[in-house]
């Protein structure tokens, strides 16, 4: 088997800084972490929240703490420095070598889809941001990794897509036709995701949106790990 994870996000329209960042981290016993935070609001001040949660994270991770105390070590911290007052989402996807499973840990109101096959499951318990009080809890599921497995995570200006014409934007449904249809790529899958929700947004992207495709699938080719990241620079 392999696993192929990937990314697409765009800022807010007419916002020149994503309040969205996303890490990747090698995890010291073998398999990866993917993190994404959104931070409240939007622009440089949302920014500064979200690394701020993603650093802590990742730099946990990195040292071998468990991903759901990582989380809530993020948000007791977020909560000491802003008082309360500033809140931010946390989603953690570990594809962990050491238990051959999934570990999705959700501080996010929005939802994650999971699909085994053509089965569609949503991850949509309750789940608070990190940041509100001190022992929030995060919302943790444990899968075992098995080809075919298909993971997608987003913030909530994915889903908030097409509220302004009365048209919100149905991932679920959207994810369905495509595995049905064909064999997406991860990057195929968040490239269509993203860019249907910004036809929803007529073009111009109501929040920042980012969306995180993890799939399982059978083993193509070598035992070389790749990586392939674009950033688009303005005027360039």
């Amino acid at each position: 088997m392999e696993v192929q994870i990937a990314v697409a996000k765009v800022n807010k329209y007419a916002v020149s800084e994503s309040g969205d960042t996303l890490e990747v981290v090698e995890r010291p016993n073998g398999g990866l972490s993917v993190v994404l935070a959104d931070g409240q609001t939007s622009g440089q001040g949302a920014k500064a929240v979200s690394m701020l949660v993603v650093r802590k994270v990742i730099g946990l991770l990195a040292e071998g703490v468990r991903d759901g105390a990582a989380a809530r070590a993020a948000s007791d911290s977020l909560y000491t420095e802003k008082k309360g007052k500033v809140i931010s989402t946390l989603n953690i996807v570990s594809v962990d070598l050491q238990t051959s499973t999934v570990v999705i840990t959700r501080n996010n109101p929005a939802p994650i889809f999971l699909s085994r096959g053509e089965q569609i499951d949503c991850l949509g318990s309750e789940s608070a941001p990190i940041g509100v009080s001190r022992n929030v809890r995060p919302a943790i599921t444990e899968i075992p990794v098995e080809a075919g497995l298909t993971i997608v995570i987003f913030t909530d200006g994915l889903m908030n897509a097409g509220e302004r014409r009365g048209q919100p934007m149905d991932v679920s449904t959207s994810l369905q036709a495509m595995l049905e249809d064909q064999d997406p790529s991860s990057q195929g899958i968040s490239d269509a995701l993203l860019n249907e929700a910004i036809h929803l947004d007529d073009g111009r992207p109501s929040d920042d949106m980012s969306v995180v495709v993890l799939r399982v699938l059978k083993r193509r080719g070598d035992d070389v790990r790749r990586m392939t990241v674009r950033l688009p620079i303005n005027g360039g």
